[in-house]
């Protein structure tokens, strides 16, 4: 029997968390209605654990209808109620109006013929950037990027897009390669990025 592969400490033994680190975390993410959803859910997750939301995620999807920003951005006080009574999601007033409200700010980047990936992926310069971190304690919370993440998405009425929240964003949306060097989905991230990079200087 083969050896598993080493992965980030912090994936865990959980089945759903191992497929997330595995298939997911890390992977440049370019749909705007996906990266909202990640976006929202990072959000969510603010005083909570990640695999809390990752076993809530099909509960979201369902009461956020898909996570579309226009249907959303509609969402009124009777919404409001409705998702504050589902047990399948994180019942937090404050994070719910405030998904409603950066919904809305999603619509209003259309308005302006610009997508919210567009925005994202602009402040890393349109390419994902790749770490080569050793250990766990050498991975920061925050950086410049995410701060002037924050500072932009805040500047256009997203909500619960703090630093952290912006930076463990970037690391999952694939906007940052933060597996660690010994992981073993750093190098094909990694060689992914090298070879688009190639094809598009051709």
């Amino acid at each position: 029997m083969s050896a598993p592969p080493v992965r980030c400490p912090w994936a865990g033994t959980d089945p759903l968390y191992l497929a997330y680190h595995d298939e997911e975390w890390g992977v440049p993410l370019r749909d705007d209605r996906r990266l909202f959803e990640l976006l929202l859910l990072e959000g969510f997750q603010a005083g909570l654990s990640w695999i809390t939301i990752l076993r809530k995620r099909p509960a979201f999807r369902a009461a956020f209808e898909g996570f579309d920003p226009a249907r959303l951005a509609r969402y009124g006080a009777r919404d409001v109620r409705r998702l504050l009574a589902d047990a399948g999601i994180v019942r937090n007033r404050a994070k719910i109006e405030g998904a409603i409200g950066s919904a809305r700010a999603v619509l209003a980047l259309a308005d302006e013929g610009r997508g919210l990936g567009e925005l994202l992926w602009g402040l890393v310069d349109g390419a994902p950037v790749v770490n080569r971190r050793r250990r766990m304690a050498d991975v920061p919370a925050e950086t410049e990027q995410s701060r002037a993440m924050s500072k932009a998405l805040r500047a256009r009425g997203f909500a619960f897009v703090g630093p952290t929240i912006c930076y463990a964003f970037m690391q999952a949306s694939g906007m940052v390669n933060d597996h660690l060097v010994g992981c073993f989905r750093h190098a094909p991230l990694a060689a992914a990025e090298a070879g688009r990079r190639r094809g598009a200087r051709r």
